[in-house]
């Protein structure tokens, strides 16, 4: 892993330092004839081959001397006593981000959901996280299944496609409590994606339509209520006003003969009970004249 490879790697400014001082070890026995300057500056320069680390501004790495811990290092250069010192894991202190998932976990309505969140924590407590607990990434990941799969089983399929965000919140606040005596912080909790079986998706599908067609007949039938509410009114107002009747009547077909070249057939018991027909005669024989 990069960590392991970060605590053991030789640093640059090591390497430069050493290729200084072997490089004036070798100038300085050359001078003098003498091998002594170049066994000297090697030494040093193996020396601090080794004692030399450097941190990035993100990292906090433990000193353990003899298997003791004496405290952090970084960001910047620190010095070790080789073999006498050995080091930590290194720290990264960044924001990081860690994906879940939770296949086939039942919900309280018992309907088997899969579920990606995604969790942004960081280590706020370099010094826990390293002495409390032996491997926190994968502490994090363990414990953010472990929290998603119980608060999947805690509400219902519905809640859950609906109320993501709370759902969330709900996780964050339990991982927080598994993960600060360690000296980590989860800052928030996404829930990235619900998917639940294809079957029960078809099933929900169908169910959506059948309410919605509920609802259009519902409203169709309250519809035709009203207008029957109506021509009830009507037929009542018509009853006691015969004279509206006709003008009514009269009004009717006018609006169907308006259009030039319009032809409108009409019963003659319509026309006797309506008493349509002196009015008519005399429509027809104002338009016979020349």
């Amino acid at each position: 892993m990069w960590q392991d490879r970060n605590r053991n790697q030789v640093s640059t400014l090591a390497v430069a330092l050493f290729a200084v001082f072997a490089a004036a070890g070798y100038g300085i026995a050359t001078a003098m004839d003498n091998r002594a300057p170049l066994v000297v500056g090697l030494a040093i320069g193996i020396y601090l081959l080794f004692s030399i680390k450097v941190a990035d501004q993100w990292e906090k790495v433990a000193v353990l001397r003899l298997g003791r811990y004496i405290g952090l290092r970084g960001p910047g250069m620190f010095h070790v006593i080789p073999i006498v010192d050995r080091l930590s894991r290194v720290v990264d202190q960044r924001v990081r981000v860690a994906s879940v998932t939770a296949e086939s976990t039942l919900t309280r309505d018992t309907v088997p959901v899969n579920v990606d969140a995604i969790v942004f924590w960081l280590v706020w407590n370099a010094e826990k996280s390293i002495l409390e607990v032996e491997d926190f990434v994968q502490a994090i990941t363990m414990s953010a299944q472990t929290g998603l799969r119980e608060s999947i089983g805690r509400h219902e399929l519905a809640q859950m496609i609906t109320e993501r965000e709370s759902l969330g919140r709900e996780l964050q606040r339990i991982l927080d409590e598994k993960t600060n005596p360690w000296g980590i912080t989860v800052q928030s909790v996404e829930i990235r994606d619900v998917r639940i079986p294809q079957a029960l998706e078809d099933a929900m599908s169908r169910q959506a339509q059948a309410e919605r067609e509920r609802q259009a007949r519902n409203i169709l039938g309250q519809a035709e209520t009203e207008i029957a509410d109506k021509f009830s009114l009507a037929a009542t107002t018509y009853q006691d006003n015969p004279v509206a009747l006709h003008l009514r009547a009269m009004n009717m077909l006018y609006e169907a003969i308006k259009e030039r070249g319009s032809m409108v057939i009409v019963p003659s018991s319509a026309v006797e009970t309506m008493g349509l027909g002196g009015t008519l005669a005399t429509a027809a024989l104002g338009g016979a004249k020349p």
